[in-house]
């Protein structure tokens, strides 16, 4: 530097990464890219990231989780990401009899996120202003994004029947006498059976659980408390009406708010669109007739019970 003049800063130099950190951003870089279309190529750049150890699975599977319940709408994508990649991920001993896998971690977190939230009541107190009642809905949000999760991993065998069995029977009853459930745990059952009720229902093993929470889910529907008031608001209680005419309708229902769909699905819709149009009929006003919960449409009916 010239006289006068301050002498020059060195150079700032960059905060070295530790390989874990590095490992997180690659696989996060990857899982923002997710959509239905490009699942199978996202899964075999996922794949071929390095899993030595436990600790490297369960950063994997983490990340897969929390983005699962941070983007609902994909849930499904996620599904088919975590069906794809149990094919290629390593198991590793431990010290029981039982190996650490990606089931077995997955299960970890969603037992750990679904027993906290189940235990925790979500409904504003009095007094609470506007920001509690948006912290509320988030964690509401979360739980119903977290059963819907959990119930696109059974259609795809990931998760067992007793595990959902359990997930179900946990939302309808309290476990204490004369203690009705939380109002957003009974929301949640609606939720699930929602996701997985024809395929459950279809399997010899768990339809007779399908009907006992069915049978609880309309007496809840009715319930009151002490002082003679409705137990649940009445939008909870159409909601459960919803569902059990749904499934009386052998789970055929109608829904405007659809999953994500791939390029193709929507071109496709737009064709048809047009084909209406030009004779004279009425556009698609974006409803369409489904069977709620049946398996993945690459699944097929023995793999799903199988499971």
């Amino acid at each position: 530097a010239g006289r006068g003049e301050p002498p020059m800063a060195p150079p700032r130099q960059q905060a070295s990464r530790s390989p874990e950190e590095d490992k997180k951003r690659t696989i996060q870089a990857l899982l923002n890219k997710v959509c239905p279309e490009n699942v199978t190529a996202i899964a075999e750049k996922v794949g071929a990231v390095e899993v030595h150890t436990p600790k490297d699975l369960e950063i994997l599977m983490e990340l897969i989780f929390r983005k699962a319940l941070a983007e609902p709408h994909y849930c499904e994508s996620y599904a088919d990401l975590v069906f794809a990649l149990g094919w290629v991920l390593p198991e590793f001993p431990s010290l029981d009899d039982f190996p650490i896998t990606f089931r077995s971690i997955l299960l970890s977190l969603c037992q750990a996120e679904f027993e906290e939230a189940l235990s925790t009541s979500v409904e504003p107190t009095d007094g609470e202003g506007d920001s509690q009642e948006l912290r509320t809905k988030k964690r509401k949000d979360r739980m119903l994004a977290q059963v819907k999760f959990m119930g696109h991993l059974f259609l795809r065998e990931t998760l067992t029947t007793d595990i959902v069995g359990w997930l179900l029977y946990s939302m309808v009853w309290s476990g204490i006498p004369d203690v009705l459930p939380h109002e957003h745990s009974v929301e949640c059952a609606c939720e699930l059976l929602y996701a997985i009720g024809f395929t459950l229902d279809s399997m010899p093993e768990s339809w007779q659980a399908v009907e006992e929470v069915c049978t609880q889910l309309s007496e809840l529907k009715s319930a009151r408390t002490p002082d003679g008031r409705a137990a649940y608001c009445k939008r909870l209680q159409f909601a459960i009406q919803d569902l059990l005419d749904t499934r009386a309708a052998g789970w055929a229902k109608k829904q405007f708010k659809s999953s994500a769909k791939t390029k193709e699905e929507i071109r496709m819709e737009q064709e048809w669109d047009s084909v209406a149009r030009q004779w004279g009929g009425e556009p698609s006003t974006g409803a369409e007739v489904v069977v709620a919960g049946m398996w993945p449409a690459y699944m097929s009916p023995a793999m799903a019970f199988a499971a």
